[in-house]
């Protein structure tokens, strides 16, 4: 029990020391125009690192994948909505699905 117990501690330590070091360090407001808009990006990138590999494993054929990543790709580059763009990627990577296996 002691063991789970300090366990959970430490676990506790390491997810909340990210959390409070950088309000602690970074006292006052970034005044950086190259930081600022470094961060700013971060988010973005880190999600698509996360997602990326994903979606190239998430169906039955790589070009499926591949093709609703374009898909999914050229419409998000000409703003459309995320609904739009995930359904018509959805629709892409069904069609190509559907040609793959009759091809097989």
């Amino acid at each position: 029990m002691d063991k789970v117990l300090a366990a959970v501690l430490l676990m506790a330590l390491v997810t909340y020391l990210p959390r409070v070091l950088p309000l602690a360090i970074f006292k006052n407001k970034i005044r950086s125009r190259f930081l600022t808009a470094f961060l700013s990006y971060v988010p973005y990138a880190v999600l698509g690192a996360m997602i990326f590999p994903d979606i190239l494993t998430s169906t039955g054929h790589l070009a499926s994948a591949a093709a609703g990543l374009v898909i999914a790709s050229v419409m998000a580059y000409f703003e459309r909505g995320l609904l739009q763009v995930a359904v018509c990627a959805i629709i892409a990577v069904y069609v190509c699905e559907l040609i793959l296996v009759r091809m097989v």
